[in-house]
C-alpha cells in the first residue's frame, strides 16, 4: 500500500480525537437520576461508549454492556430523549482533545490532507464539540450516527463521505479507536488506522487488523507526514 496515494483522512470522533466520556457520563447519570435509577462511575460508562446514543442509553438502563432483552421500548425511548437533552446542555463541559490532536490536525492540513469526521454520535452534537474544542474549521464533511439509516460498522457512512468529498476509496484512510471503525473500513475496502488509547470495549484493536496501529496521535501524524 502506497501512503503517498492517500490524501483524505476520515476520523472517528469520540475516543479518537476527543475524550468525551466525562460529559457522556454526566448526561447519562442525570438521565438515570431522572428515572430514579442507580448511577454509574465514569469508567463504567466509558466502557459502554462507541455505538451511538441509543445503545449507550440502553446499556445504562441495563447496567451492562449487554442490553437487557426485556427492556421496554417506550421506556428506553423516553430515557434516550432525556439523555439527549442533558447531553445537549453539557456537550463540551469536561470533554478534551487527546494529546497532540490539535497540532496534529493543523500539521496534516498543512501537508495537504483533506479531513472529515465519521462518528456514531448524533450529528447535532458534532459541530458544537468541534467548536468548543477550537477545531471547528478543520473538517470538510461531518457524518453522524443518524446522518444515514445505518452507522458504523456498516460502510455506508464511509461511502457517503466519499460521495460528498468526490473522492475514491483508494484516496481514503479511516482512523479510529474502535472495532466499528476498522470493520467499516474493511467492508468498504478502505485502508484503516487503529488507535489504541480510546474506547474499544477493553479489546486490543490490533486484533481487527487495521493497516496501521498507533499508541498515540503523534505517532500517527509522524508516519502520515513522512
Amino acid at each position: 500500500m502506497k501512503l503517498q496515494d492517500k490524501n483524505v483522512l476520515l476520523f472517528d470522533l469520540d475516543g479518537t480525537l476527543v475524550d468525551s466520556a466525562p460529559d457522556l457520563a454526566l448526561a447519562i447519570n442525570r438521565m438515570l437520576s431522572d428515572l430514579n435509577k442507580a448511577e454509574f462511575d465514569e469508567d463504567t460508562i466509558r466502557s459502554w461508549v462507541g455505538n451511538g446514543a441509543k445503545v449507550l442509553t440502553e446499556r445504562a438502563l441495563s447496567g451492562s454492556a449487554e442490553i437487557d432483552e426485556t427492556l421496554d421500548n417506550a421506556y428506553a425511548e423516553n430515557a434516550l430523549i432525556k439523555f439527549l437533552a442533558h447531553y445537549k446542555a453539557c456537550v463540551c463541559v469536561n470533554s478534551v482533545l487527546y494529546d497532540g490532536v490539535r497540532d496534529g490536525l493543523i500539521s496534516l492540513k498543512q501537508a495537504g490532507y483533506r479531513l472529515a469526521i465519521i462518528t456514531n454520535k448524533p450529528e447535532q452534537f458534532i459541530q458544537p464539540i468541534l467548536d468548543g474544542l477550537e477545531i471547528g474549521d478543520m473538517f470538510e464533511v461531518l457524518i453522524g450516527g443518524d446522518t444515514f439509516s445505518v452507522r458504523k460498522p456498516h460502510p455506508e457512512p464511509l461511502f457517503g463521505a466519499m460521495n460528498k468529498l468526490a473522492v475514491t476509496v483508494e484516496q481514503c484512510v479511516m482512523i479510529g479507536d474502535s472495532k466499528n471503525d476498522i470493520l467499516a473500513a474493511q467492508a468498504a475496502d478502505m485502508a484503516s488506522v487503529g488507535l489504541t488509547y480510546g474506547y474499544n470495549y477493553g479489546e486490543d484493536i490490533s486484533q481487527y487488523q487495521p493497516n496501521w496501529c498507533f499508541d498515540n496521535f503523534g505517532q500517527f501524524v509522524a508516519v502520515f507526514k513522512s
